[in-house]
């Protein structure tokens, strides 16, 4: 892009708009574009720091849920981002947005399914649109790729100066200098890329670059500027050598100035403020084990899907973690702003049961179940209530998830075929699925919540568990420890813990699972009278089966409700349940949890 001095004729001072796009390929059944609409729309969005809303080209209010479910079929979707550098200036950024989309419509020759949302967040207010992948006809919406790249960007380059009027030379001028300290990639940077000659720029006037002493002056300014970053050196008066990592190093500086914002505007929302050095920035591996509560959720890149937490850690740090994979995302679903959470590294290498199974093949890669039950009976291997069949069975669902993989084949039902590079391949298999590290959600509820609680905490876990999380006697961390102790307290008062005769607070050791199973039986209760039969508590060693009807959030976690002809039940929900919503399922529920034994016609299984 040419800098002031170079940029002549009415032609080239249009008002600037930055328009971003994606394709968004939409597979069946995947819940990625409600995540995406979900999180256009969180707190904190509007001019008013509330929710953003929703709007189309002819109502203020949509219903992000039909405009989603209008277009469950369809193969794809279009986001932009229309940002008007001179947004703050505009009358109004929402009829600004349906000029543009108006004149889309026209250019494209159909009407448009669209919906938008306007973020007021960043100091830089600026429109995001969904666009469904179809045309007014039902059929395959296709936009041209140069109508994207520069076609919409032009046309609202056009409406932004017929309402401001054209830029002017002062107005250009102060916003390049502003560039100059930039601690991102510019446009004084992508001007003199181009200009330079192998990484080198020739400011000399003998070298033919003359130039107004403005540009100049943006120049140098500039280089100076990179200088101090490493990314440019003065080789001799007037020559310049510019790095080769320059772009890419601007473009980090500037994700990560996002990321610093993105975090101060969470902790500003909470009335808090804390040192620059205590951010932690992880991209989207985990070193270490994080424990702490969700501050704030973002979209790691707002075209997409990919979604970011900003944790306020017990170890008295705040942290950014870029969520990699859509397992992540999915997990991070149930993350809600105020809950707790626990991210750490992924496992590495081959699961025990992957390890067990190549073990039980040997080199001749065959597998037979019958024979593997029959050598854990008689080395006596130490199985959760001793059923044998329950942990031969794990393994065989295992390797069904694998076959579905294309890891492993199945001969017949007592004979599986390995591959020679069998552990590693699930190794790879299921370091894919689960990224570079792991998400749990510990609770739901926020410390205040949990203090008076009826069920079992998060606090109640911490507080009986060996292996507690160590505090940091600063900010959240300095949270938690007073919110034991005043739940130590607030234990003693309904009785489920004492004060000894020394003033030390005591409880039973299995304090957790009494009041786990005490909310279980009062939820159930209450239910009970909307339901058809009664509610039943299931002990280990009992077999669950019904119909999956549909969930309901406790202290003490989120259960599935399972119902049959006769009873329903509360059982731990998982995430790996979703997908049997409204159907039979069936398990057994062991100490560690429960071993589910799904239909065979989808020869689904999982351990639990």
């Amino acid at each position: 892009m040419k800098l002031a001095a170079e940029r002549r004729g009415p032609a080239r001072r249009m008002r600037r708009v930055v328009v971003k796009a994606r394709i968004a390929r939409l597979r069946l059944a995947s819940k990625g574009a409600d995540a995406h609409l979900r999180y256009l729309q969180r707190d904190g969005m509007s001019r008013e720091g509330e929710r953003g809303k929703l709007y189309g080209s002819e109502t203020d209010a949509v219903d992000g849920r039909e405009f989603l479910e209008r277009g469950r079929e369809d193969r794809h979707q279009f986001r932009f981002i229309v940002a008007p550098e001179d947004s703050d200036r505009l009358s109004d950024l929402r009829a600004f947005t349906r000029d543009v989309m108006k004149q889309m419509e026209g250019d494209l020759g159909t009407r448009l399914d669209w919906v938008a949302v306007d973020h007021f967040s960043t100091g830089h207010p600026h429109s995001h649109v969904v666009i469904r992948g179809k045309d007014e006809i039902g059929k395959d919406l296709i936009i041209a790729q140069d109508y994207i790249t520069d076609g919409v960007r032009l046309r609202a380059q056009e409406l932004a100066t017929l309402e401001l009027g054209p830029e002017t030379d002062l107005e250009l001028r102060s916003k390049l200098t502003v560039e100059i300290s930039a601690e991102r990639f510019t446009r004084i940077d992508r001007a003199m890329l181009a200009e330079a000659c192998e990484g080198t720029l020739d400011l000399r006037p003998e070298a033919g670059q003359v130039r107004a002493d403005f540009d100049r002056t943006l120049r140098i300014g500039r280089l100076q500027t990179l200088a101090r970053y490493g990314l440019a050196a003065e080789s001799a008066p007037g020559v310049w050598k510019l790095s080769d990592e320059l772009e890419l190093t601007l473009r980090e500086l500037g994700e990560r100035s996002d990321i610093v914002k993105a975090i101060n505007r969470a902790l500003k929302q909470r009335g808090e403020e804390r040192a620059l050095a205590s951010y932690s920035l992880h991209g989207e591996e985990a070193t270490t084990k994080i424990t702490g509560r969700v501050i704030d959720k973002r979209l790691t890149d707002e075209l997409g899907e990919r979604l970011s937490l900003v944790v306020d850690g017990l170890d008295g740090r705040v942290h950014h973690v870029a969520l990699g994979s859509e397992a992540l995302a999915s997990a991070a679903e149930e993350a809600t702003i105020g809950s707790i959470v626990e991210i750490a590294p992924a496992p590495t290498g081959p699961r025990p049961a992957d390890h067990n199974i190549a073990q039980l093949a040997g080199a001749s890669g065959d597998y037979r179940p019958s024979i593997h039950r029959a050598i854990a009976e008689a080395t006596r291997v130490r199985v959760p209530g001793g059923d044998y069949g329950a942990y031969v069975e794990s393994h065989v669902r295992r390797l069904e998830a694998l076959r579905r993989a294309g890891i492993v084949e199945q001969i017949d039902a007592d004979h599986w075929r390995l591959p020679a590079d069998f552990e590693a391949r699930t190794a790879d298999y299921y370091a894919q699925r689960r990224g570079r590290m792991t998400l749990r959600v510990l609770s739901n509820l926020d410390l205040e919540t949990q203090i008076d609680a009826s069920g079992a905490t998060w606090l109640d876990r911490e507080l009986a568990s060996p292996n507690r999380a160590p505090l940091v006697q600063g900010g959240f961390g300095a949270e938690v420890s007073g919110a034991m102790q005043r739940r130590r307290e607030a234990l003693v008062d309904k009785g489920h813990a004492w004060r000894s005769s020394d003033g030390t607070i005591r409880a039973p050791k299995d304090l957790v699972a009494r009041l786990e199973r005490g909310e279980i039986e009062r939820t159930g209760a209450s239910l009970a009278k909307s339901k058809q039969g009664p509610f039943r508590m299931k002990n280990e060693g009992e077999r669950v089966s019904g119909v999956f009807t549909g969930t309901t959030n406790l202290v003490s976690g989120k259960y599935a409700v399972i119902e049959n002809a006769y009873e329903f039940t509360l059982v731990p929900w998982r995430p790996v349940m979703d997908d049997r919503l409204g159907r039979q399922i069936s398990g057994v529920i062991r100490e560690s949890g429960i071993s589910w034994d799904f239909t065979r016609t989808r020869g689904i299984g999982i351990g639990m």
